[in-house]
């Protein structure tokens, strides 16, 4: 089964004596943080977040669409493993279709006082003697609420069934997904983060749960977005992931536009691909948190960013 499915026996002790308080608000490492910790400049503006969740109703879920207004300066972004190659080609062609998109957003939204988290994960040694690995390593020490676990994987206790087939053996490979005619299994290729997607600013790297849960705290992140590869398994069950966030007691959402899923036609329930991601989205937006668009993350209310012009 693979990480995204399977229920270890640490994780179900973990549910058993944690959920109870899993959905509480994060505590900071003294219980008081001073503006003055904060690195990114904290600027006014509202952005109008347009989500999209799904409530259980009798036997089914009814969907209901709302608009929040989130402080732009207690938001983050986390891209999630938008490595520069992948073993599964399909995968690896959708990520650079994907990447110029998701450089335009982000850089929108960094313009608005967004925060901006590159978690290329086990690709951050190429950047150790970067400013970016710096901020997020010397970020003030803090004190989750819960366990930041290794990996997130299914909560039986809060989710549905999964509802595709995404780890499968085919031969002797156990190919996790890949819908390549020829699946390869999942070997090391060039993790950097794709070189479409600008890193700059006072943008951090990390693939740490700890280190970026200590960055949210000390720059009074509360808001969280999540994007990149792939929703059924990393950008669910990373220790930065919608999971570990929502434990954390983060305002999580995904960012439906800007991820894709690793899952194969071949595989039940026998749909597209384009198909399967939309199952694993609908199965987020039932048991963990909305989903949204990305271009609410480009821009302001106007009238909330500052003096006007008179």
């Amino acid at each position: 089964m693979s990480k995204s499915q399977s229920l270890t026996r640490r994780e179900a002790l973990f549910a058993a004596t944690s959920m109870a308080g899993a959905f509480a608000i994060s505590g900071f490492a003294d219980g008081v943080e001073s503006e003055s910790t904060r690195t990114i400049p904290p600027v006014p503006g509202s952005l109008a977040i347009d989500w999209r969740r799904r409530e259980k109703e009798g036997d089914d879920f009814r969907v209901i669409e709302e608009t929040v207004q989130w402080n732009a300066s207690e938001t983050a972004i986390i891209i999630c493993d938008m490595w520069a190659d992948h073993p599964c080609k399909l995968a690896a062609m959708r990520v650079a279709r994907m990447a110029p998109r998701m450089n335009e957003v982000i850089s929108l939204a960094r313009d608005q006082g967004v925060a901006i988290i590159h978690a290329p994960s086990s690709g951050v040694t190429h950047y150790e003697d970067t400013p970016y690995r710096a901020r997020m390593k010397n970020a003030r020490p803090a004190m989750p609420s819960v366990p930041i676990q290794g990996w997130c994987y299914l909560n039986a206790d809060h989710e549905g069934p999964w509802p595709i087939v995404d780890d499968v053996k085919r031969g002797e490979a156990l190919v996790t997904g890949c819908d390549d005619p020829e699946a390869m299994p999942h070997i090391p290729t060039d993790r950097h983060q794709h070189p479409d997607i600008d890193i700059i600013g006072y943008d951090g790297i990390s693939d740490s749960g700890q280190e970026i849960f200590n960055f949210l705290e000390q720059e009074h992140r509360k808001n969280i977005v999540l994007m990149g590869v792939h929703t059924n398994m990393c950008v669910l069950g990373r220790p930065f992931g919608i999971r570990q966030q929502k434990y954390l007691g983060k305002n999580v959402v995904l960012c439906r536009d800007l991820t894709d899923a690793l899952y194969d036609p071949r595989d039940k329930p026998y749909v597209s691909h384009a198909r399967g991601l939309e199952l694993v989205v609908e199965h987020i937006e039932k048991y963990w948190c909305p989903s949204i668009l990305g271009d609410c993350l480009t821009r302001v209310i106007p009238g909330t960013a500052g003096p006007q012009d008179s």
